[in-house]
């Protein structure tokens, strides 16, 4: 491997190790709310009232802050030295921060006409359930968005660690808010669960403040001269240049966004419970997502970034085609791990509470449908990087617009003719079509990646779960008869898994590609440490 894939492979490990912690403690967090408030209208009210802090966050690029703010960054700290990147660091984040309270002020007194627009099929206590959690959760934008540059900066001086603690202190604070709330307030709630979701939403504020904010802001004081006294200008030509950068990420409306909305949007329309139970069958599709191609991606942009600003053309290349190949093969196999065991890990995670048996089968056949479109939820998180880092934010961000815009029809009809499950239908459908669009075009512009060599490695990760997937259902009916107690969803899961998980390496180290083989020989080489 060489020594620019070993950079990414190190960052990407300590990332991915985070974002599976943080994905564990949420699934923790998600177990702990489907038990108090169930798949019903109120956990309809409480994922909706995430929307609008959510589009706040996306219009002012808070997911993508790094990724706009690395590229001028290192630019300034390589040609012009440290000063000047700290200077323009410092006026971004003034000014990202005085926006970000100002809209936040606007939206907390707007935000009931706003539900109305956006939940019209809301009756009117889940509408005020909504606004009422809105207002808790929406002031955690300021925090991500700040944080957000404070992050770019430490990563593009290679300090991955603040960004990996983030995630996880984040994920563990409303397991917290949850906890003492129930303790605290379980007799004032309602048999529904409404009131229930309050815990959840204070911990969910705390954990921005704390894990995205406050986190980073200490490990730059570890870091002098990373940053300058924060300044504010917005017609600061540092500023300037960021908002040129950041403002394709901000006005595109990217499909891995907006699929979400979408969701939520079209979900109103449908049977109460319509949104929750999409919602829980997303997180834990997006659990691999996270794992393999966010923290992948993340690691990939700053040495990426370096090999274009160097004009090393083949080291490029090479770079981004490998770790495709990788992040695809890992992404069919955690898609087809997670169809095959939707069922059990539904069951095994929420049912409990108010969370039935009859919802978890619902999730469950959701969760079969979503798990199909992992692999081009990888492929999309680190294809898109090697547009970012040409600074080509616009041409990426005006292909995902159109689609995005294209495929919302789709999205319509099928929730109309087929309810949820055809909701679930077109989403899979419509990132898949996204990722293929973006991974042609991006080939077009950079030369890389090879498509060939990327259709080798989905066929070999298709017949590796193929094998893997038929292996394990075969092997639990035959402990079934053996006398072992497969019907217990952890048994089903922990058997499933287990068996899953081994045939794949094994039938990985015969027929998968070159990435693929050295990605399992790097897990096997971590596990045996």
């Amino acid at each position: 491997m060489s020594e620019n894939g070993r950079k990414v492979a190190g960052a990407a490990g300590l990332l991915a190790a985070s974002v599976l912690v943080a994905r564990l403690l949420g699934f923790v967090r998600d177990a702990l709310f489907a038990n108090q408030v169930g798949s019903g209208a109120a956990a309809d009210a409480y994922f909706a009232a995430f929307l609008i802090p959510d589009i706040l966050g996306y219009l002012m690029a808070a997911g993508a802050a790094a990724v706009a703010i690395t590229p001028p960054y290192l630019k300034r700290l390589e040609n012009d030295g440290p000063e000047a990147a700290a200077r323009f660091a410092s006026v971004v984040v003034g000014n990202v921060g005085v926006i970000a309270s100002a809209l936040t002020l606007v939206l907390w007194f707007a935000g009931e006409p706003l539900l109305r627009l956006q939940f019209g099929g809301f009756d009117d206590a889940t509408l005020a359930e909504t606004l009422r959690l809105l207002r808790i959760v929406l002031p955690a934008q300021i925090f991500f968005l700040t944080g957000g540059v404070l992050r770019g900066v430490l990563m593009a001086h290679g300090r991955f660690g603040p960004q990996a603690l983030a995630s996880v202190v984040y994920s563990a604070a409303p397991i917290v808010g949850g906890l003492v709330f129930a303790f605290a307030a379980e007799p004032l709630s309602a048999h529904d669960g409404s009131g229930m979701a309050d815990g959840f939403a204070w911990g969910t504020l705390a954990g921005a403040a704390i894990g995205q904010w406050l986190i980073p802001a200490i490990a730059l004081r570890r870091l002098p001269g990373a940053i300058g006294r924060i300044r504010v200008g917005l017609f600061d030509g540092d500023f300037r240049e960021y908002l040129w950068l950041a403002l394709p990420l901000m006005l595109g409306l990217g499909l891995t966004t907006v699929d979400e909305w979408y969701e939520k949007w079209i979900g109103a329309t449908l049977a109460p419970g319509s949104i929750a139970a999409i919602t829980y069958a997303r997180k834990l599709m997006m659990a691999p997502v996270g794992i393999v191609g966010q923290a992948v991606g993340a690691a990939l942009l700053p040495t990426l970034t370096s090999l274009h600003q160097r004009h090393d053309h083949a080291g490029f290349d090479a770079l981004l085609t490998t770790t495709l190949r990788t992040t695809l093969g890992l992404g069919v196999l955690a898609g087809g791990a997670l169809a095959i065991l939707a069922s059990p890990s539904v069951r095994f995670l929420y049912e409990s509470g108010r969370f039935s048996g009859e919802d978890a089968q619902a999730v469950a056949g959701l969760l079969v449908v979503l798990a199909c479109a992992v692999p081009g939820w990888v492929v999309q998180q680190v294809a898109v990087r090697g547009f970012y880092a040409r600074g080509e934010m616009w041409r990426a961000m005006a292909l995902s617009t159109g689609i995005a815009l294209a495929v919302f029809p789709l999205y319509a009809w099928a929730a109309r003719s087929h309810g949820v499950r055809g909701l679930a239908v077109a989403s899979a459908t419509a990132i898949t079509l996204n990722a293929l669009a973006t991974v042609v075009w991006l080939r077009v512009r950079a030369g890389a990646p090879d498509p060939l060599a990327l259709a080798e490695t989905l066929v070999r990760g298709v017949l590796v779960v193929a094998i893997s997937g038929l292996s394990s259902v075969f092997a639990l009916g035959a402990l079934g008869t053996l006398g072992l107690p497969v019907e217990i969803a952890f048994v089903q899961l922990a058997a499933g898994g287990a068996i899953f998980g081994v045939i794949a390496l094994v039938a990985t180290r015969f027929m998968g590609d070159e990435s693929m083989r050295a990605a399992v020989a790097a897990l096997t080489s971590r596990l045996r440490r």
